[in-house]
């Protein structure tokens, strides 16, 4: 198995460097080096800094690619209205499995980051800045940025500087869990929709951005527009900083010029010459099949226009060697673990997601195909952030990538091939823990009970997608979309209790004899089958 990656892998450039000028000299720019390689900034008016971001279409760097142009106009509007200070918080709260990116550039470039932050500080009127980190070299690095600059959390200071240190969890990187934290709370959503730019830290407009954004900008900032587009792409100009890691020989950073072929920077990782996939955008992100990927360049208008997804940045190939489906499901089962645990969509959908994804590996057919399409469409939309969003996207996209395996594991006897998990996913080497609610063995794989509808009974009540959700979703008109369904072995007891507990009497379970239990086909992630079915009937 993949070994987690280190905090500061190896950093390579393609082109001239920008972000990373200066790597070659030292392993991290103190204030007086960064300064010798990029020399000093003026300060800018906030309008003129809104026109420079608009100019160079800077795009927010943390994956959901917000114009920052926009988000500093709003929250200049916000602070004059309300005759308020403003807030600018750093997001470097890199807690993907698969980014290191900003993590390498708070370890070796800091001071690039705090000068983007503390010109959009003096342009806004800022009195207050928060840099959120999740690890202790980032919090290290920041640390010390910010003692060579003199700058303290004092109350007399000019402007109040500190590092906010928060849990390496996937949901800790949403804005809403950072702008909690800083004000005190958990370092989870807040389970309510929020605009930093309205009512962030402290209730005050607050002007949020990831790391590498504010790094962008004080590279544009010196050398302006103009010369800032005379790199990339025109509509996407500059650079982008990569992550790039999964079936690759040397794990990296890459810092590249958008338009640059992927497979270019692919080989420079040495990825396999041809790929059976490569998840874009990390795994909030998409899959790009084989034969897409020879088309792709990075960028994310690019992205996009083939399937694929820039994200944050994450580019994880996989080899012809090991079954997707697999790899998917390492994910999968690693994105319900980091659910928040307070909505419904995140915490119940996820898993069940999850699961019905093995369901697919352990031979469940077409039904178990169709629940986790019913699964993974039901949580969107729904959840306090954007983690159930962001992980239906990438259950969805291994279902469209990967049509032979797909159809090898749900029409046959599955694809025949292992798993590798080469795509990173715990710190320190550790192993899968499973989700939440994780099931013992006796209840992996394939049911032989199917859940029947009496049309002639039901009367739109809904509780059956309640219970069951991995079976049941409700149409526009309140009944259930299917009639019928076969049973993942995990929900029996809850189809059980959908039966039991429908007003209607609408429900029943029967055997399904026809033929013998399909054979488990699940990839070897973990040793599974085993144990006998309990009786239909049998509590819990």
């Amino acid at each position: 198995m993949n070994e987690a990656l280190p905090d500061v892998p190896e950093v390579r450039v393609v082109g001239l460097p920008q972000l990373t000028s200066g790597f070659d000299l030292v392993e991290r720019l103190d204030l007086p080096m960064h300064l010798k390689v990029h020399g000093p900034l003026e300060p800018m008016g906030g309008e003129q800094l809104a026109q420079l971001s608009e100019r160079i279409n800077l795009k927010g760097r943390g994956g959901a690619g917000f114009p920052f142009h926009k988000k500093l106009r709003s929250v200049a509007e916000a602070a004059i209205r309300r005759g308020v200070r403003p807030v600018v918080v750093v997001n470097g709260s890199e807690d993907e499995p698969a980014c290191r990116k900003d993590t390498v550039m708070i370890n070796r470039a800091p001071h690039l980051i705090l000068d983007g932050a503390l010109l959009v500080a003096e342009a806004l009127g800022a009195r207050t800045l928060v840099v959120g980190v999740t690890r202790e070299s980032t919090q290290r690095s920041m640390e010390a940025a910010l003692s060579e600059r003199g700058l303290t959390n004092r109350r007399n200071a000019t402007i109040r500087a500190r590092v906010q240190r928060n849990p390496v969890r996937m949901v800790t990187g949403a804005a809403a869990s950072l702008v909690r934290s800083i004000d005190g709370g958990p370092a989870i959503p807040p389970g309510r929709k929020t605009s930093a730019s309205q009512n962030g830290v402290g209730g005050a407009p607050t002007l949020l951005s990831n790391a590498e954004t504010f790094a962008q900008l004080a590279i544009a900032a010196r050398i302006g527009a103009e010369r800032y587009g005379n790199t990339g792409l025109y509509d996407e100009p500059g650079t982008v900083m990569l992550t790039v890691s999964g079936a690759v020989a040397r794990p990296m950073v890459i810092e590249a010029p958008t338009g640059v072929p992927l497979r270019y920077i692919l080989q420079l990782a040495g990825a396999p010459p041809v790929p059976q996939g490569v998840l874009t955008g990390g795994y909030h992100g998409k899959w790009l099949d084989s034969a897409t990927v020879n088309e792709a360049i990075v960028s994310r208008n690019s992205l996009d226009a083939v399937g694929g997804a820039l994200g944050a940045g994450a580019i994880l190939p996989i080899s012809m060697n090991t079954c997707p489906l697999g790899e998917s499901l390492r994910v999968a089962q690693w994105l319900a673990e980091e659910s928040a645990g307070q909505c419904g969509p995140c915490y119940l959908g996820l898993p069940a997601a999850a699961r019905g994804m093995e369901d697919i590996l352990n031979g469940g057919g077409p039904a178990a195909l169709e629940a986790l399409k019913q699964v993974a469409n039901a949580v969107k939309r729904r959840g306090a952030c954007s983690h159930p969003d962001g992980s239906a996207m990438f259950l969805e996209s291994t279902i469209k990538a990967f049509t032979d395996d797909l159809a090898a594991h749900v029409l046959g006897n599955g694809c025949g091939r292992p798993v590798e998990g080469v795509l990173p996913l715990f710190e320190g080497g550790q192993q899968p823990t499973g989700i939440p609610g994780g099931q013992p063995e006796e209840e992996q794989g394939p049911s032989r009970q199917k859940i029947y509808v009496d049309w002639t009974l039901c009367r739109g009540h809904g509780l059956c997608a309640d219970i069951l959700p991995e079976v049941f979703q409700l149409g526009a008109d309140g009944f259930p979309t299917v009639a019928q369904a076969q049973v993942p072995r995990y929900a029996e007891a809850k189809a059980l209790r959908a039966v039991r507990r429908c007003p209607a009497l609408a429900l029943r379970l029967e055997e399904d004899t026809r033929g013998a239990a399909p054979r488990q086909n699940l990839p070897a992630v973990r040793e599974g089958g085993g144990g006998g079915r309990r009786a239909l009937g049998r509590g819990r």
